[in-house]
């Protein structure tokens, strides 16, 4: 860069300082962005290429809080979520959209987990639900909008700041929608998912 700035003020790279992202003209005034550079690229030298790599080491743990919002059919033990936010710290959200994307799908597959998905045996140890059909995956209309928090702690091992989102996310919402479910219906979780054959017998066994 120094060098295009060179040939743009017709001086040598060794008058060019770099100094918070611009070039600064020693040998008399003036100074050059990066932006300013690249678009006089054509007349003094042609396309500007660049490349780096790191081998970033500094992992860092990330924390989530999930809250669920139920309710419990108590004719079918059937459960719908009706409001449910996920906050984690990104510890620096480099593509927002991309992180609440990563929050909001592990969301709805740990929903998934809690809820209905389960592989089913039969007494000589076949599974009876091998496909999608039978085994139960949440679908767009099974799920409200998942209202994504980022928080952005920094993490200082990082070069970028950055912490891991796509594992954390997915931990929470057993916790959440079985504890939601338990209070909604007034019952004790031990198991998941929480089905509606499952919920239901726990309804009429509490109620004697």
């Amino acid at each position: 860069m120094k060098e295009r700035a060179a040939a743009e003020w017709n001086i040598t790279a060794e008058q060019v300082e770099w100094s918070d992202g611009c070039a600064i003209n020693l040998a008399g005034e003036g100074k050059l962005t990066v932006a300013e550079i690249c678009a006089h690229a054509d007349r003094t030298g042609g396309q500007i290429t660049g490349r780096g790599n790191i081998n970033a080491r500094g992992a860092g743990p990330s924390f989530a809080v999930h809250l669920a919002d139920v309710e419990v059919d108590p004719e079918t033990g059937r459960t719908s979520v009706i409001r449910y936010t996920a906050a984690q710290d990104a510890g620096k959200a480099i593509h927002p959209s991309y992180v609440e994307g990563q929050y909001q799908g592990g969301a709805a597959q740990g929903i998934g987990w809690a809820l209905n998905e389960e592989y089913i045996y039969n007494a000589d140890g076949h599974l009876e639900n091998p496909g999608f059909l039978d085994y139960r995956i949440p679908l767009a209309s099974d799920l409200p909008m998942i209202d994504a928090i980022i928080v952005e702690v920094p993490n200082a091992f990082h070069p970028f700041g950055v912490r891991g989102v796509g594992e954390s996310g997915i931990i929470p919402p057993l916790a959440a929608v079985g504890t939601a479910v338990a209070r909604a219906a007034d019952i004790v979780v031990t198991d998941l998912p929480l089905s509606p054959p499952r919920v239901l017998k726990a309804i009429l066994e509490k109620a004697g």
